[in-house]
């Protein structure tokens, strides 16, 4: 298997430690990969020393990926550190350090909270796709991996719609644009993960993974190693496609019995 060898990727949202970003970017290094990350703060350079690579293997840069200029300095140095870039991991989204994230029912949830919601989690994966398109497209390889959620595109929670319609968006706009590309070598597809026990799980989250038919919530690396995959030169005939990584949980009528 050539995997992910020799190719060089972004991964975006990696700024947590114990994040699922943090976690596909360790596993496409140790695959062979070059790999560059981002999250919207400083952080990032603590991820960068704790993957231990040298500059010809690793980079990193804080960026606000809801600012098409910045999406485009990140692009732009990431290739000049790297190499020109052939994976794209948007995993940005759902929390931002430093804002306020929306919840709550619709009736009651400001204009702002929406555009908010919306922006940090499908405007910025709309932006890097853009971004990096048009090399992919002229190299005639590429590989593009939306990290959805189960929530929005097969299952739905009270309080979280702007979410929910951000993730159903992912999706659609990876299928529509898996036809655009599918000619030039290019794949785009999404994970949609389910209860991931991560730093921000509250409580009811983790408890919730318990009531999966595998008995517990999901980990970081166990949804990384789908999206490294998906990013692998022999998930070739795969696009338009999301890969489900929830235990189960969503083949399940009853989801709190004994």
């Amino acid at each position: 298997m050539s995997g992910v060898a020799g190719r060089t990727a972004i991964v975006t949202g990696a700024g947590s430690a114990d994040g699922i970003g943090f976690a596909t970017a360790r596993l496409l290094l140790a695959a062979g990969a070059r790999v560059a990350i981002t999250s919207t703060t400083e952080r990032i350079h603590d991820r960068l020393a704790e993957l231990g690579a040298g500059p010809d293997r690793a980079f990193a840069l804080p960026a606000d990926l809801t600012v098409p200029a910045q999406v485009t300095g990140l692009v732009d140095a990431a290739e000049a550190a790297l190499g020109p870039v052939e994976i794209l991991v948007n995993n940005a989204g759902m929390t931002q350090v430093g804002g306020d994230v929306p919840g709550g029912r619709l009736s009651e949830m400001s204009e702002a909270g929406w555009d908010y919601g919306i922006a940090i989690n499908l405007k910025t994966c709309f932006l890097m796709t853009r971004a990096v398109l048009p090399g992919m497209i002229a190299r005639r390889y590429g590989r593009i991996v939306q990290m959805s959620s189960v929530t929005g595109p097969l299952v739905g929670i009270a309080g979280s719609s702007v979410y929910a319609a951000a993730k159903a968006g992912m999706l659609g706009m990876t299928r529509a644009l898996a036809i655009e590309v599918g000619s030039s070598g290019v794949t785009v597809n999404c994970v949609g993960p389910g209860w991931i026990r991560t730093a921000s799980s509250s409580e009811a989250e983790i408890t919730a993974g318990r009531h999966t038919p595998v008995g517990r919530p999901g980990t970081p690396a166990e949804v990384g190693h789908a999206a490294l995959f998906l990013a692998s030169e022999e998930a070739s005939y795969i696009t338009g496609q999301m890969l489900v990584v929830d235990g189960g949980n969503i083949i399940q009528e009853y989801k709190g019995g004994s």
